[in-house]
């Protein structure tokens, strides 16, 4: 037997209903009409152009990335199986290192420092949802990876995180908080477990 279908006049029934009016409103993309297609051709384009090149053609990536707005100092080392989801959300400075499949899921802005490595299978991830309401509305934190700084394979920093100058993230652990400046974090959630000695200056 199919179960009673509550009445219009039932308690509760307009106030859902309300709810679902606002919830339908809020899921409304958050994208402007320019970046719904900046999006698309990227979606389309990164393919070809991106991944399908070969693997030390960093300089013809970062002429990719630049001409969809990414500002991408000189020098700079992406691998062509990098995810980056918004192309002009992305700075990184002089010497940065993107790994293979590292995934830097950029719906708010995420900036990486000179001389960083962000190792393979490692995640950036700046982009969240807000809980405390029904409709869980997209957040867009940023995410600014210091100067210095190691991301080591498979790690996780979240949004709205300051990875401090110097800082080491070891292998598979998760960063939820603000590190401080030259110190190592392992473990998730991460945890400092030493400081870290600033490094002698490459030679040559």
């Amino acid at each position: 037997m199919p179960e009673p279908t509550p009445s219009a006049g039932a308690g509760g029934d307009g106030a859902d209903r309300l709810a679902d009016h606002g919830f339908a409103l809020a899921k409304q993309s958050p994208w402007t009409t320019r970046e719904k297609i900046g999006r698309g051709l990227w979606m389309l384009l990164r393919f070809p152009l991106f991944r399908c090149t070969w693997h030390n053609w960093y300089g013809w990536r970062r002429v990719v990335l630049r001409a969809f707005g990414a500002r991408v100092a000189p020098g700079c080392t992406i691998r062509p199986t990098v995810h980056i989801e918004v192309p002009w959300l992305l700075e990184m400075g002089r010497g940065a290192t993107l790994g293979d499949h590292a995934i830097v899921y950029n719906l708010g802005p995420v900036r990486i420092g000179s001389r960083t490595t962000v190792s393979q299978y490692a995640h950036l991830c700046a982009g969240s949802h807000d809980m405390n309401r029904a409709d869980l509305p997209l957040l867009r934190p940023p995410i600014t990876v210091g100067d210095d700084c190691w991301i080591a394979a498979d790690a996780f920093v979240g949004p709205g995180v300051t990875v401090a100058e110097g800082t080491v993230l070891g292998a598979r652990s998760s960063l939820f908080a603000d590190s401080e400046p030259w110190s190592v974090y392992v473990g998730s959630p991460a945890r400092k477990v030493r400081g870290r000695e600033r490094p002698a200056p490459a030679p040559g």
